[in-house]
C-alpha cells in the first residue's frame, strides 16, 4: 500500500518516538537477589488460564507494585549518521549484552503478558525481581542480535510488530520476514501488535481504526496462528477515547511510554520505559529502580 513511506517512517520513529517516563512508583523487588539465569526459562513459562480470569477494579490494578517493563527499538553498532537523538533509540550491540548480562545477574526473570495480567487481576504470584523485555518496530536485529542473546540467558520477550514493515529492506534499517516472527512466536516469544506504519493513535478516525487495527491483527494472527491481544502505542501516546476500540477488537492490554496509568483503564495504560542508547548497565540498572 503505502511502501513508499516506508524510509520516512523508519526515520520517524528513530527521532520522535515519545521519551521515558520519570512517573514516581515503587519498584517490584524480590528476595532472591543471587537467582541464576539459568533458572529465567521454567520462571517464563505460565500455566494459568488468563481466559478464566476476571478483570479486576481499576484501584485493585493500580495498587499493585508495578512491573518493570523495557522498551527496544534498534539493536546495532551506532553509525556516522546517527544523529544525537537517534543514538537514544539504538544500543549498540555490546552494551545490549551487557545490559542482558546485567539483568541476570542481578536476578531479574523475564515475565510475558499471560503472567502480568494474572499478577495485575488476582494477584498472582510471580518470579522474583520480574521484568519485561519488549521490541518495537518489526527490526530485524531484533531476530539476528536480540533473540540469540536472550537464548543464551533463558530469557523471553515481546515483540510489537508494525506490519508495514514485514520482510521490507529500509534505508536505516532492514526487516524481520514473516518466517522470522513466526519463529520469535513459536520459541515461547509473545508477538502483539504495533499498528500498520505506526501513525499517532491519538489522531485515529473513520478507517484508520480498519487500516491500523484489524488489518494488522488479522496479518499477524495468520502469521503466528494465535490471538493477538497486546498492543503498544506508536510514540507511546494514547487518548482515553480510543480504549474501547482496542477493547472491542479482544485486546486485553496496552502499553504506552510517557505518562501515568489512567485511573480508569490502567490494563490500557501500561508504563514502559525506553532503555536508552546512552546507557551503561549500571545507568539501565539505576533507571529501572527509580522509574518503577
Amino acid at each position: 500500500m503505502k511502501y513508499k513511506l516506508l524510509t520516512i517512517i523508519s526515520a520517524g520513529i528513530i527521532l520522535f518516538t515519545s521519551c521515558q517516563s520519570k512517573s514516581q512508583t515503587s519498584d517490584v523487588d524480590g528476595k532472591d537477589s543471587t537467582a541464576q539465569a539459568s533458572t529465567s526459562v521454567e520462571n517464563t513459562e505460565t500455566a494459568a488460564d488468563v481466559s478464566k480470569i476476571k478483570v479486576a477494579d481499576a484501584k485493585t490494578i493500580l495498587a499493585r507494585k508495578q512491573v518493570p517493563i523495557l522498551c527496544y527499538h534498534q539493536v546495532r553498532n551506532w553509525k556516522p549518521t546517527d544523529g544525537k537523538v537517534g543514538k537514544d533509540y539504538i544500543v549498540e550491540i555490546q552494551n545490549f549484552k551487557d545490559q542482558m548480562k546485567m539483568l541476570a545477574d542481578s536476578g531479574y526473570h523475564t515475565i510475558l503478558p499471560d503472567q502480568l495480567y494474572a499478577y495485575l487481576n488476582t494477584g498472582a504470584a510471580l518470579p522474583s525481581k520480574p521484568i519485561m523485555l519488549t521490541f518495537d518496530d518489526t527490526d530485524l536485529d531484533q531476530f539476528t542480535i536480540v533473540n540469540p542473546t536472550l537464548k543464551k540467558l533463558g530469557y523471553k520477550a515481546v515483540y510489537f510488530i508494525m506490519t508495514v514493515s514485514i520482510g521490507k529492506k529500509g534505508k536505516f534499517v532492514d526487516y524481520m520476514s514473516s518466517d522470522q516472527i513466526k519463529q520469535l512466536s513459536d520459541e515461547g516469544n509473545v508477538i502483539g501488535s504495533h499498528t500498520y506504519d505506526h501513525k499517532n493513535f491519538k489522531k485515529y478516525a473513520g478507517k484508520d481504526w480498519e487500516e491500523q487495527l484489524d488489518k494488522p491483527t488479522k496479518r499477524l494472527e495468520e502469521i503466528t496462528g494465535k490471538k493477538m491481544t497486546e498492543f503498544a502505542y506508536p510514540f507511546g501516546l494514547w487518548n482515553a477515547e480510543g480504549i474501547p476500540e482496542l477493547k472491542k477488537r479482544g485486546f486485553r492490554m496496552a502499553y504506552q511510554l510517557s505518562t501515568k496509568r489512567d485511573e480508569k483503564d490502567p490494563l490500557f495504560t501500561i508504563r514502559r520505559i525506553i532503555a536508552s542508547g546512552y546507557w551503561s548497565p549500571k545507568t539501565l540498572s539505576n533507571s529501572i529502580k527509580n522509574s518503577f
